[in-house]
């Protein structure tokens, strides 16, 4: 692709912006899809006929990568979904391992993300049920589960940085007087 040709659509980002925010909702997600075009029409230089606009092209490629992402979405909702379902599934652990839960861990859901630590307490220190915690968040059932995965992520990040081995090993008998 000829510098006057990607000049050409740089000269048409706004357009090429408004198109794909039209079709996604999220500007973040409309912006990484308008740059990953931008990447592709760099990496495809010489695959353009020479018939067809340079422009037309582009829209050709942003609107591949919306559906795109649209596919990429609706598998992974259903993943999660999958995932949520398992989730709902699974036994309380008893009383007695609460006791055996690292003495620093109120401390270090008080370093990570306030909606995280919020999950966290509610669906797995107070024991109620995922669903329960979407529908009271007025959020989907999925993006609990996603937030319940990234907010066990984020506290294992956490503890591993403050307790060291121990968190490795579940906290059980935590020694860390951090």
């Amino acid at each position: 692709m000829a510098t006057s040709s990607f000049n050409t659509l740089l000269d048409h980002r706004r357009q090429f912006l408004g198109f794909v925010q039209r079709r996604v909702p999220d500007p973040a997600i409309a912006e990484d899809i308008l740059q990953a075009a931008y990447l592709r029409a760099l990496e495809r230089e010489g695959e353009l006929d020479s018939h067809e606009s340079i422009v037309g092209w582009f829209y050709r490629v942003l609107r591949n990568a919306v559906i795109d992402q649209y596919r990429r979405r609706t598998t992974e909702d259903q993943a999660i979904e999958k995932w949520g379902k398992e989730l709902e599934g699974q036994t309380v652990p008893p009383p007695e391992m609460k006791r055996e839960v690292c003495a620093c861990l109120s401390r270090v859901l008080d370093t990570i993300h306030p909606n995280y630590a919020e999950l966290l307490r509610t669906v797995d220190l107070g024991e109620q049920p995922l669903q329960e915690f979407a529908t009271q968040q007025n959020i989907s059932p999925a993006n609990a589960a996603v937030r319940a995965h990234r907010a066990r992520t984020a506290l294992r990040k956490h503890l591993i940085e403050t307790c060291g081995i121990c968190a490795e090993h579940a906290c059980v008998e935590c020694t860390c007087r951090s």
